[in-house]
């Protein structure tokens, strides 16, 4: 390593010329190189694809039909939990990231070590329908700090950064995903506390 002057290993060697690493091969074969900075959606995708499907598995097991109240429900609960477990992965990086632009992160650091807990707590209860009580205000309070947070970083400061809604290592834009994330909690938080009054 001393002798080439690099600091990671693997590195391929063809004859004796040294090439690099596994980005410095592919580059000099002609193929792609992964740019680890560039923005993608595909985390976000693979989250509501697979918990749309899930929400219509459940639906189709309790109710025997895919076109259900429930599976609406279950949909933005599943959700939830999973954009919950990507940031409960590394809490720290997720909470520094988050810090960037949620304003009552801002105020009060510790808030960003709490709210992936509490997504996934809300998110939890809502899958099961149980504890509306506890659910529905904390999605409603999560969902409305954060709408706020993120509509003003992007739409009022016109500040480009990261998302940290699939957790502190994503490239994910903070923007529309972060704002519809958000919504859902909003608008989840709202109709759980109206069906348990009876509204509907």
């Amino acid at each position: 390593m001393e002798e080439h002057s690099v600091e990671t290993t693997p590195q391929t060697f063809i004859g004796n010329e040294r090439i690099g690493g596994y980005d410095a091969l592919r580059e000099f074969f002609g193929q792609d190189v992964k740019d680890d900075d560039e923005t993608t959606y595909q985390p976000v995708i693979a989250i509501f694809a697979v918990a749309f499907l899930m929400a219509l598995g459940l639906s189709w097991a309790f109710y025997g039909s895919i076109l259900t109240l429930r599976a609406f429900e279950w949909f933005i609960a599943i959700s939830m939990s999973f954009l919950a477990v990507q940031k409960l992965q590394d809490v720290e990086t997720f909470s520094t990231m988050f810090l960037n632009y949620d304003l009552l992160a801002q105020k009060w650091v510790r808030y960003g070590y709490v709210y992936p807990f509490g997504e996934a707590l809300a998110g939890i209860l809502m899958v099961a329908g149980a504890l509306v009580w506890i659910s529905a205000p904390v999605a409603l309070f999560i969902g409305t700090v954060g709408a706020a947070s993120v509509f003003k970083a992007v739409y009022i400061d016109k500040r480009e950064i990261k998302c940290a809604c699939v957790g502190g290592g994503s490239n994910v834009p903070l923007g529309f995903v972060s704002l519809t994330e958000n919504l859902m909690m909003i608008f989840m938080g709202v109709w759980m506390s109206a069906r348990a009054m009876g509204l509907f």
